[in-house]
């Protein structure tokens, strides 16, 4: 019989792509994770990985044994969504115990606050708990069980990277704006960005989606962007827009009450944020109660 701990490891160590990815990842040292893979070949009773110096890649065995992981380890998600449903509906006393959210820094402004007072209304029972990540480190955190729920982005420009062991549901769709302190005049968003070609920008850290869509974005016009500051709190953007420091896109949830001075002059390109948690988890009661409560604050 297989392992389901170790297929947990072999999946993420096909989403890491190292041993030590994996150990880091999941607070092991690597001596473990491999000692748990080799475990693991000799249940399966054929090789998993290929060794080469350093590095170990799956064999087509181990890339199908990952699908079936996948499989699998969405089945228990499902029967713990059951079993939750039915503890709750045998005590009648509600909702209880601990969701863990996940959301990046507008969402956590904006969306969540309200959230929060609707669930504690509708289930006084249950216990949030709120991390504030970037979308790029919701995937493994899912995956790992530090979060239930998370608010991830993608923009036109940074879709979101498939990932078989997550699914997700709709929750907003903002446009994008071009924050500057003149008025623009260009027709399109190529035209309007191309205005600003020779003005510094300002974006969010390297590394986050905010930034690469930055960067795709006046590449897609046609240049690169000249960036200054990497500033990732859209106000704290906003405010260094208004006093000449530069040029800035950002989202309706991240434009709301712009300083004095500042234009926001707005485009075709969009950011869409959805609600993700781990395939299988959709049905339960806490992640159910959860989504509601968000789109309820939406509304």
């Amino acid at each position: 019989m297989l392992d389901v701990r170790r297929l947990r490891l072999l999946r993420e160590l096909a989403h890491r792509g190292t041993i030590a990815a994996v150990a880091e990842a999941l607070t092991f040292t690597p001596s473990a994770i491999s000692q748990q893979l080799t475990a693991l070949e000799r249940e399966a009773g054929v090789a998993l990985l290929e060794r080469t110096g350093r590095r170990v890649v799956l064999t087509p065995a181990g890339v199908a044994l990952v699908r079936h992981a996948e499989a699998v380890l969405e089945r228990l998600e499902q029967a713990a969504a059951e079993l939750a449903a039915s503890r709750t509906d045998l005590s009648g006393t509600g909702l209880a115990g601990t969701v863990r959210i996940g959301a990046f820094p507008t969402a956590t402004r904006a969306i969540l606050p309200s959230a929060l007072a609707a669930l504690a209304r509708s289930h006084p029972g249950l216990d949030p708990m709120v991390d504030e990540v970037d979308p790029v480190e919701v995937a493994p955190r899912l995956r790992a069980g530090e979060l239930d729920v998370a608010l991830v982005h993608e923009y036109d420009f940074v879709p979101a990277e498939p990932d078989l062991a997550l699914d997700a549901v709709p929750l907003l769709d903002e446009p994008m704006y071009l924050a500057t302190v003149h008025p623009l005049s260009g027709e399109g968003d190529a035209a309007t960005l191309l205005t600003c070609r020779d003005a510094p920008w300002i974006a969010s850290t390297p590394g986050t989606l905010c930034h690469a869509m930055t960067v795709r974005a006046c590449q897609a016009a046609g240049f690169s962007p000249r960036i200054r500051h990497h500033i990732d709190d859209f106000a704290t953007v906003l405010a260094m827009v208004a006093v000449g420091q530069g040029v800035a896109l950002v989202p309706e949830l991240g434009a709301a009450d712009p300083p004095e001075g500042v234009t926001l002059t707005a485009l075709s390109m969009h950011r869409r944020t959805r609600v993700a948690f781990r395939r299988g988890a959709g049905g339960h009661p806490a992640v159910v109660a959860l989504i509601a409560a968000l789109r309820s604050a939406i509304r």
